[in-house]
């Protein structure tokens, strides 16, 4: 006779009161969502190895790996929204990875570089990147959700994403790798250059995503677009400081006019409200005006 309370893992265990013997069947999980999380996972692995190889010295492994999970990261939602394999769990696992890829992992890299010179300022500018990468990610899932959001608001980041600040905070390390002589002024500017991305990040600054491009591809640029993929590919494997350094300064330049374009779309919402406003005002003519008060009408304001 079995006892009248079912443990939890009991497979016979009832699923509720009055269908004894019932089985709690779980459906199969469908591939296409397992294979965004598995690609999340592996740029996680990425970011704790370039925390492995920062603190053994080897930053130029480092900074690779760091990059090849920005790579993945770009990769995994694409594929998830391709293979309809979206979860959210895939969004919470995702939003854990890029706080260790691109908040944790950077700033140790740039602490066991050049700011440990500075003693506790350099720990300070490391850790408040990462909080700021942290902070950065919350916000971004806080506001995925919001209804009230336009639609084109969907083009645009609220702050540096977090991938891209850490390749941009990383250019210090870029430019020392390019051969360039190592000043005494280094770690001081390399500690305002962290605080200044770390502020981007969370701040409101419109950056455009990009995300809806690389969606469709006209059929007479498939091949055009196939060797410029692969004439970047090929010479960041081949001049990997170079193209590093000038893609992060390219980036910069470009945030002003992400901010423009943004300004511009609001503006367009500002008058097209403006328009419904003045079309709704001129419907009301005289035939919708409201009569004078006859006499009898004219009581103390107290009563109305």
């Amino acid at each position: 006779m079995r006892h009248p309370f079912f443990s939890p893992f009991d497979p016979h265990r009832p699923e509720r009161a009055g269908r004894p013997g019932l089985r709690r069947r779980f459906r199969p999980i469908p591939v296409r969502t397992l294979v965004p999380n598995l690609i999340t996972l592996l740029a996680l692995c990425a970011g704790l190895t370039a925390i492995r190889f920062a603190v053994e010295g080897k930053l130029d492994i480092a900074l690779g790996a760091i990059v090849f999970a920005a790579v993945l990261d770009g990769v995994d939602g694409r594929i998830a929204r391709l293979l309809k394999g979206t979860s959210r769990f895939g969004a919470e696992l995702d939003s854990l990875a890029d706080f260790v890829n691109f908040g944790v992992a950077p700033g140790l890299i740039l602490y066991f570089w050049d700011l440990h010179e500075l003693k506790s300022a350099g720990w300070i500018a490391a850790m408040v990147f990462a909080i700021c990468a942290g902070l950065r990610l919350a916000r971004f899932n806080v506001m995925i959700d919001d209804p009230n959001r336009p639609v084109w608001a969907g083009n645009f980041f609220t702050g540096m994403p977090a991938p891209a600040g850490a390749i941009t905070v990383l250019l210090p390390i870029y430019i020392e790798f390019l051969g360039l002589p190592k000043l005494a002024v280094v770690a001081p500017v390399t500690l305002v250059y962290t605080l200044i991305i770390a502020f981007l990040m969370v701040s409101k600054l419109p950056v455009y995503s990009g995300k809806k491009m690389g969606t469709r591809v006209p059929p007479d640029m498939v091949l055009p677009v196939f060797v410029v993929v692969v004439l970047f590919f090929a010479l960041l494997l081949s001049y990997p400081w170079e193209v590093l350094t000038l893609g992060t300064i390219a980036y910069l330049a470009s945030l002003p006019f992400g901010w423009l374009s943004y300004r511009d779309y609001e503006r367009g919402d500002a008058e097209a409200a403006a328009a419904a406003a003045s079309a709704a005002g001129a419907g009301e003519g005289p035939d919708h005006a409201v009569p004078p008060p006859s006499p009898d009408d004219e009581r103390p304001a107290s009563l109305h």
